[in-house]
């Protein structure tokens, strides 16, 4: 029954998102900080793993091909391929649960400690709009950073092949663009979409409704962090199954 109540106040809790909006003179100086926070903010981190995990999959994939008879342009067709269906939109979105995620749960959640929420209801303000429609604006967004996402990690499996003299850049170059399908590319689109919607609002939901003091911050981040995670490989099998199948 617990269960079932979470997700009916989180559904409800989306409902509400939309009902009763906030000026927008207001929302849009919200929205803009929450693209510097969420979206700006993540860039580094993720060029970072993006680029440096591109380059592993490359090192990876040539050293379990190695054989004479398997052309060496399959290391670029095989580097493009995990990246563009399931490392770009999924495995970096685990790790911006984690970031991302955090920093929403907290964030609100120390707002209801500290009984801001409390002061916005006295107001007349909509607090759910006034937090979360932000949030989910701005990751709308998101598409935009796994996209750079994708464009690093074949650069950094590009960059492994020709100091690590896996094979020929030629080579790497014919293999990316090898059976090239368009579709791959909306359907990870597609994928990263879903997940922003998880990113803005799971976190904001445990953040929102946390009981407790300062310690109870930590821990409805810690599980924000585990359900937004869940939920996000759950709907990668589900609409891996649907789109591609």
């Amino acid at each position: 029954m617990k269960y079932l109540h979470n997700i009916g106040t989180y559904f409800l809790m989306i409902a509400e998102m939309f009902r009763k909006p906030t000026k927008w003179s207001v929302m849009k100086k919200l929205i803009l900080k929450d693209i510097d926070d969420l979206i700006i903010g993540s860039l580094g981190i993720v060029a970072f793993i993006s680029f440096f995990v591109g380059g592993v999959v490359t090192i990876q994939t040539a050293l379990n091909i190695d054989n004479p008879l398997i052309p060496k342009y399959l290391v670029g067709f095989a580097t493009r391929q995990s990246i563009l269906l399931e490392f770009a939109p999924t495995f970096v979105s685990i790790v911006m649960a984690g970031k991302v995620g955090s920093f929403i749960t907290s964030s609100i959640g120390t707002m209801r400690v500290t009984e801001q929420i409390d002061a916005l209801e006295v107001m007349g303000i909509n607090s759910i709009n006034y937090l979360v429609f932000p949030k989910f604006i701005s990751l709308m967004l998101y598409p935009f950073l796994i996209c750079i996402g994708m464009f690093l990690g074949i650069v950094g499996g590009l960059v492994a092949c020709m100091y690590g003299g896996f094979s020929a850049p030629e080579d790497y170059i014919t293999g990316v663009q090898l059976d090239f399908n368009p579709f791959h590319i909306t359907y990870a689109f597609i994928k990263t979409c879903v997940f922003a919607f998880l990113l803005a609002t799971i976190p904001s939901y445990h953040g929102y409704y946390m009981k407790g003091g300062a310690l109870e911050v930590g821990k409805a981040s810690t599980t924000s962090f585990v359900w937004t995670s869940v939920f996000i490989i759950l709907l990668n099998y589900l609409l891996t199954q649907m789109l591609l199948s």
